[in-house]
Order: C-alpha cells, then sequence, then structure tokens
C-alpha cells in the first residue's frame, strides 16, 4: 500500500461521512449544518468548523454554485488554502542545522526523529542524533539503535543526565565533526508539569547560547488520535519553546484529520510531515492538497 493510500484509509471516517453528506439533496442550509457538524465530529473545532462553514457560504453564494460536486470543491479549496503556511528557506544557514523534537509522552518523538535522520541521510547529509531525553526508561538505548540503523552519529550521556548537557555536549560534538543536522531528542513531558516544561527552557536556553540562530526548527510531534487534546499541548508548548512546524504522527489509524487544521489555525505554523505507519519509509512531507483529498474524498 502507497502512502496515499495509507492516508486514505487512516481519514476514511471523515471522508465516508463527508460523502454521505453530499451525495445527496440540495445547496441549502441544511447541507452546511451538516457539513459543519461533520467538520467539528473530524477534531476541527467548534468555532472554526463553524467559521469555515461561514466561508463556504460565502464563496457558494459569490460564486452562484448550485450543484454538490462544486460546494465540495469549494470546501477542499478552503482547508487547501489554511492548511498552506509559509515554509523556511530550503538553504541550510551554517552548520550544525539544529532541529529540537517535542512533544507530550507516547507521541512517538523518537521513531519519528530516526525516520527524519533516515531521510536526510538519503538526502546525501551527514546527521547527528542528540539522547537529551534522559528521563525515560530505554530511550537513549532506543536512540542509538536508531543511529546505527541510520548511519548517523550519536551522543548521550547516563540515564537521568542534565538534558541540557547533553544538549551542550552534540552541539559541542556536531561542531567538530562538520556534521550538517543535529537532531536532538527531548523528554517525552505533559504539558501541565511545570518542571518537565522549565527543563525544556534551558534546554533552549543552551543551544542559543552557543548557537545564536538555533534551534532551526522546533518541531512537536502529535498524535493524530488525540483530536482537540492535541491543540491544548501545541498552545503550551509553543509558550515555552516557540514551535516552527508540526509532525502528526498515527494518521494511519483512527484518526479523523481535522486536528492538522485546527493547529495550523491556533499556531500559524506548517505541518512538515505526516506519519502513516511504524516502517522507516513511512513518514512523508505533508502536502495539504493530498492531505485534503484524503480526508473529504471526491464529488
Amino acid at each position: 500500500m502507497d502512502l496515499f493510500s495509507k492516508l486514505k484509509t487512516g481519514l476514511s471516517k471523515t471522508r465516508n461521512q463527508i460523502a454521505s453528506i453530499v451525495k445527496t439533496g440540495p445547496v441549502n442550509e441544511e447541507l452546511y449544518e451538516s457539513l459543519e457538524e461533520a467538520l467539528i465530529a473530524a477534531d476541527v473545532g467548534l468555532d472554526l468548523s463553524m467559521e469555515t462553514v461561514d466561508r463556504l457560504r460565502d464563496e457558494v453564494k459569490q460564486q452562484r454554485v448550485t450543484d454538490m460536486p462544486g460546494v465540495l470543491s469549494l470546501l477542499k479549496e478552503l482547508l487547501v488554502s489554511d492548511l498552506k503556511k509559509e515554509k523556511l528557506p530550503e538553504d541550510f544557514p551554517p552548520k550544525p542545522w539544529i532541529v529540537l523534537v517535542v512533544g507530550v509522552n507516547g507521541v512517538g518523538k523518537t521513531t519519528t526523529i530516526g525516520k527524519i535522520a533516515h531521510e536526510l541521510r538519503n538526502s546525501g547529509k551527514k546527521v547527528m542524533l542528540g539522547a537529551a531525553d534522559t528521563f525515560r526508561a530505554g530511550a537513549i538505548e532506543q536512540l542509538k539503535i536508531w543511529a546505527q540503523r541510520t548511519g548517523c552519529d550519536f551522543v548521550a550521556q547516563h540515564e537521568g543526565a542534565d538534558a541540557a548537557s547533553v544538549a551542550f555536549d552534540a552541539i559541542e560534538a556536531a561542531k567538530s565533526r562538520d556534521v550538517d543536522v543535529l537532531l536532538l531528542d527531548t523528554a517525552g513531558r505533559l504539558h501541565n508539569k511545570v518542571n518537565l516544561m522549565n527543563e525544556l527552557s534551558k534546554i533552549v536556553r543552551v543551544i542559543k547560547a552557543n548557537v545564536p540562530h538555533a534551534p532551526n526548527e522546533t518541531l512537536l510531534v502529535v498524535d493524530a488520535t488525540t483530536g482537540q487534546n492535541a491543540l491544548k499541548q501545541a498552545e503550551v508548548f509553543n509558550s515555552i519553546v516557540e514551535i516552527t512546524g508540526l509532525i502528526i504522527s498515527k494518521l494511519d489509524g483512527t484518526a479523523k484529520g481535522g486536528v492538522a487544521l485546527a493547529l495550523t489555525n491556533k499556531l500559524r505554523v506548517p505541518v512538515r510531515k505526516i506519519g502513516v505507519g511504524e516502517g522507516i519509509d513511512d513518514l512523508q512531507d505533508f502536502n495539504a492538497h493530498d492531505f485534503v483529498q484524503a480526508m473529504l474524498g471526491d464529488s
């Protein structure tokens, strides 16, 4: 099964609900109410769903659309536009390009880092993995295995070590070894745990003190199946470390997809990658058009 097919399978619940709405009936207020309910059920969120349908209603009226395929096409255009956010330049600044990966427990940060490392290595980059998750038992070993599997350099200390110290060591090592990209793993932390969030803030301060232009990317990994809970997590993390991009994992499961819209609307940052499986190649670049197509289906 190709990546798009996996995404379609994961988002089938939302797609089937939308399909049942647009199959029959006239373009009227009942249609708009049904679409609003479908978007809310898809984890887009109440306010954003209402706003989206209001915009859709205006577009339909302005463009004098009278059929269901036309309404669905306009809805797709609106959602694709909402999901497209400004991206950073492709050119890397002075080495090393430092990527900090954050998120709550269990979203798949370490596995995601391994997959990103694999992709970067295949593109010819020299990559280092830094094990700044010193809290979770087995986290260091798990990242080490990914480093070996992908042919990346690896820096770690012992379990329970100061995470900011690990980040410092990794940056120094990345500089000395002429590394292109340093990927820093961090401990999964609940967004309401003050001490752990303070530790994350310390890591960022240490990075900036050592490399003023870094972190170049701070990626928040969220589990698509957590729905609107991901929104609160994102708000708190963003207040601490300034998120620059999103990675949405587990979109091949029972996800509804709307969380991508909710997150980009709230944070105004792009979705960089989406995870659609456990395989090393199952992390793909986010494409707004493909995502909306998988979520809403054909007219």
